[in-house]
Formats: C-alpha cells, structure tokens, sequence
C-alpha cells in the first residue's frame, strides 16, 4: 500500500470532462465509460480524487485501505450521492439507514436470514428453480435476464412476505424493478437534481415505479394485518411493531422500508450474478463442463437438497469467480461524519468516499489475469490469490450484507438445477459487454437452450424428494464466506 508515498501522487485528480457540461465532471466518464476510468484510477495512488457534478469526492482504490473504512462505520456512514437517491426510494431501512440505526435494525432483521432459516428454504429454491426451466424447448431462446429476475423476486418475496405477495404482483414487481435500476445510476453519477425533475418520460417512468413498489408492500401489509401470525420477515416485524418493551418502536413506515429494501436488494443482486455466470459460462465451454460433470456427479439427475451445497464445490466457485469477475454491486459511496485520515489525506466532516468492489476485483496486484474467467482460483486445494479481503461482493465489516448466505445458498441451488438440464448458448454474433447500471450484469441477455442428452435421466430428469436439515448447507454457505467477504447494496 502506498501509504508513505508523497501526497501528489496520494490524490490524483482525473481532468474534468470537456465541453458543455463542465460542472458533471466525472460522472459523465463513470456514465459512458465507468468500467475503463475505474481501471484506470488505481495506477494513480491509493486514493484519488474525482469528481461528482459540484462535489468534490475520493476513490479509495487499495483493499486494505476498504477494509480500515468499511470497519470504521461511525466515522465512514451511508451517504454521499448514491445514499440519498437510494433512501429516497428505500425509505431508511436495514440497507440504507445511518449508524446510529443499524445495530437495532440487524439485531431485528437477523433471525430470518441466519443458518438454520436459510436451510429451511433450500427445498422451495429447487423447487423454483425446476419450474423456471420446465417448459424450455431445444432451440428456444430464452431472455436469461428476465427469468433469473424473476426466479429471485419470488424467491425473497416468500422469504420476506411468504405468499402475501402473488404471482402477478410478484411479476409487476420485477418490471418496476427493472425501471428503477435503470434509474438509480445515472441519478448517483449525475447528482443534479434538477435533471430528474423534468417530467421527461424516462423521469416519470421511475416515479411510477417507486410509487407502485411501495404500493403492492402496503397492499401485503394490509392484508397480513387481517390474518394469522406467519413465519417469516413480515410477521416479526408486525411482532416488534406489538412489542411492549423499551426498545424504539417500530412505525408503519418502518415495516414498509425494511420490505422494500430488502425486497429489491435481494432480487437484484442474485439475478445478475445468475445472469452472468450463465453468459460467462457459455464464452468458457471448459468451465461449463466441469460444472456439468460435477452437478452430475454430485446430483445423478435429482433436484439439490441441503445436503449436496457442501459437495457443489465447483459449483461455488464459478458463482465466487463471477462475483469476482461481474460483481453486481460494483461502486458504492460513504460520507466521513467527522475528520479522518486515509493514505495520508485529512478528510473533513461531510467528504464523499468511494470504493468499487469491481476496481478491486480487477487489479492485478490482487487476481493476476484479472480480465479471465477462471473458477480455479478458489479450488480448495488452492490458497486464494491476492491479498486477505480483496474479494469483497457482499462489502466487509458490521454492514456486510445480511443476506449473503441466503443468496449464496439460492444462486448454487439455481445454478445447479438448471445446469443438471440444459446448456445455455450465445446467439450467433457479437456478445454485447454487460452495462454498468445501479448493479453491474447483463440486463436483456437472450441465450439459446441446448439439450444436455448426458445429463443423468435425460434433459429433463425427474426430481427427488429433498431431505431437510440445516448443517451442511450452513457448512457449504460458510465455506465461500471464509474465502472472502463475498448483492447491491450492503446492509
């Protein structure tokens, strides 16, 4: 790390953007090139100076100076650009709300997403997983991107609402889904909040969207107020808001944050990392067969069950290698709430931070062939490359995401259920690279399915009952995280 080295080359200022728009500065390179300027800041120092419209803002570019901010949460808060668009859609839930809020809100949110939870699920994760891809055909081509958005909204939508959260509004959720993410980016690289007022049809297309988000959750609420207790994200929270105690009570509005956040957070995040490991996969026919021969191995034609995640060694790496290689959470802000000092530079209160996972994911100090999608580099007999806490998808510290294992969990079941029964191809021509949006994946990835006539039992084989049981999924779970701090958003 460059923490000795002189201050000019610790804070490296990038030449704002010419032209009309001088006042945008760098969101216009992050808006039309965000993957290339990323890359190109770590040459520059440890920390580099960018900036966003009118303000003035760091990128942190070395991990272990991440790691000293992301432990640091009193002093390193949510904030910045993106946190003010992201509370204005998310209200100040687990995701989003300031220090002082998160510990009482984790401490609330945690028993639904702890081991034992995330187990008890792994059957309806196969289950839908084998309902996505039931009805594919030789030959048909299949928008990836929508089906693995969908397959994840319902899948968090019964984790958090059981069934209070239909099919149909499960679906319109995934539609205002899309339009909010497309929304989300260009309102945190460009912060002129004049822009998005304008009634331009992009502009009221996200409105809408956010509006009729918050309005299915209320109509869900509404409903379960009217029924018996259920066992699942929404019945606790309708439990605290009843709880006589003398902790801080939880409001209506609370209930509807926690849910939407977590509801977007966990369908977005998932379904890109599927959606890209599925393209990269295809691009890797090497790596797609070493999958296929494991989930064969492992499956022999079944529907995984909890106690095949710790066999699905393969399978875990290729998802831990796309995390690494496409992270969907790619760029995130803080904001210091008092001085501090980072390689060498005194920020003052109110200063915007920046770190990208997807910047330290591609530094070849840390992956050598950064650009190469290579699963091996988490094989088990293998040490990880780089240096500790590199890998960071799912963020570090006491805000790492507090879904990490039940995404981990539901990205190897899906991956391995639909490997069991179909290959995935490109369309002839050129492979259109992912664009960077709120997430970072392939958001209208149309593949072809193609028949694996080797699987065990045919294309399609018949699925087995699933043994339940929580320890070896929680062993399987836990061995990606102690490989490294592996969605969007951190919670």
């Amino acid at each position: 790390m460059n923490g000795s080295v002189p201050e000019s080359e610790q804070a490296w200022t990038v030449g704002t953007a010419p032209g009309i728009f001088p006042s945008i500065g760098h969101g216009i390179a992050l808006f039309r090139r965000p993957l290339e300027f990323l890359n190109s800041l770590p040459a520059q120092g440890d920390l580099v100076e960018i900036r966003l419209g009118p303000q003035r803002a760091w990128m942190v570019c070395h991990p272990e100076l991440v790691h000293r901010m992301l432990r640091d949460t009193r002093t390193f808060d949510k904030g910045g650009p993106q946190y003010e668009r992201l509370r204005a859609l998310m209200g100040n839930g687990v995701v989003t709300c300031p220090h002082g809020e998160h510990r009482r809100q984790r401490r609330m949110l945690q028993p639904t997403f702890r081991p034992a939870g995330v187990a008890a699920q792994t059957d309806l994760m196969a289950e839908e997983a084998e309902s996505l891809c039931r009805d594919w055909r030789e030959g048909q081509q299949v928008d990836v991107s929508a089906a693995t958005l969908g397959l994840t909204t319902r899948l968090i939508s019964r984790l958090l609402l059981s069934d209070s959260l239909g099919p149909a509004a499960a679906d319109e959720v995934r539609h205002c889904l899309a339009a909010i993410v497309r929304g989300l980016f260009v309102r945190t690289v460009v912060p002129v909040d004049a822009l998005f007022r304008l009634p331009t049809p992009a502009n009221r297309r996200y409105r809408r969207a956010v509006r009729r988000v918050r309005e299915l959750i209320d109509a869900a609420v509404a409903e379960r107020r009217q029924g018996p207790p259920r066992d699942d994200l929404l019945g606790l929270l309708l439990a605290a808001a009843q709880a006589e105690d003398d902790t801080a009570p939880v409001t209506d509005r609370e209930v509807q944050d926690q849910l939407v956040s977590l509801l977007l957070t966990g369908s977005e995040s998932p379904s890109m990392c599927l959606a890209s490991a599925f393209s990269l996969l295809a691009r890797h026919p090497e790596a797609e067969r070493r999958l296929h021969a494991e989930v064969d191995s492992v499956l022999g034609g079944r529907l995984p069950g909890v106690d095949d995640l710790p066999r699905l060694v393969y399978t875990r790496s290729v998802l831990t290698e796309t995390l690494r290689h496409s992270p969907p959470g790619w760029l995130f802000t803080r904001v210091t709430t008092r001085e501090a000092e980072l390689a060498g530079r005194r920020l003052p209160p109110g200063t915007t931070v920046l770190y990208s996972p997807y910047l330290l994911h591609h530094d070849p100090a840390s992956f050598p062939e950064p650009d190469r999608f290579m699963p091996e580099r988490w094989a088990a007999d293998e040490a990880a490359p780089g240096p500790h806490g590199a890998l960071i998808p799912f963020a570090a510290g006491s805000r790492k995401c507090i879904g990490d294992l039940f995404s981990m969990a539901e990205m190897t079941v899906a991956l391995a259920t639909i490997a069991g029964r179909w290959r995935l191809r490109h369309p002839a021509g050129r492979i259109a690279p992912p664009r960077p949006g709120a997430t970072l994946g392939p958001r209208s990835l149309t593949m072809i399915c193609a028949p694996r006539g080797d699987a065990p039992g045919g294309t399609v084989p018949h699925a087995a009952a699933l043994a339940p049981g929580a320890a070896p999924a929680v062993a399987g779970v836990e061995k990606t995280r102690r490989e490294g701090d592996n969605g969007v958003h951190h919670a």
